[in-house]
C-alpha cells in the first residue's frame, strides 16, 4: 500500500506534473463538500499499491480542466501510466478493488484523454 498524501494539482501545474510521473500515477477529482469524494481521498493512499504516485485535484479550483477531461461526477479516479492518460477507473477505494481495477484496465490498450 502507498502511504503517500496525495499532492494538489490545478490547471496549471495538471499536465506537466503528470508528464514528469514516472510509472503509475492515480488522480483523484473531488471536492470538500463532497462527502464521497472525502472518503475516497482518505482512503486512497493506504489502498493505492506501493509505488504509485498519488494525486488530487480540486474541481472548485480547476473548473476549466474537469470540463476539459469531461468530469461530470464526483469523485472520479484517472489512471495515468509514464505521464500519458490510460483510462478512467470506477470502482471502490479499497485495496482489493482498486488493485483488480488496475490490473483490468492496465491489462487494455490505453484509452484517449478526454
Amino acid at each position: 500500500m502507498s502511504d503517500a498524501a496525495l499532492s494538489s494539482l490545478d490547471e496549471a501545474s495538471y499536465h506537466p506534473r503528470l508528464a514528469a510521473t514516472p510509472g503509475i500515477a492515480l488522480v483523484l477529482f473531488g471536492s470538500p463538500e463532497c462527502g464521497g469524494c472525502r472518503v475516497a481521498e482518505r482512503r486512497l493512499p493506504s489502498a493505492a499499491p506501493p509505488g504509485t504516485s498519488l494525486f488530487k485535484v480540486d474541481v472548485r479550483q480547476a473548473t476549466g480542466l474537469a470540463r476539459a477531461l469531461d468530469i461530470f461526477h464526483l469523485p472520479e479516479l484517472l489512471l495515468y501510466r509514464d505521464g500519458h492518460f490510460h483510462a478512467r477507473l470506477r470502482c471502490e477505494i479499497s485495496a482489493a478493488a482498486l488493485a483488480s481495477a488496475l490490473h483490468a484496465a492496465l491489462s487494455r490498450p490505453a484509452e484517449e484523454e478526454p
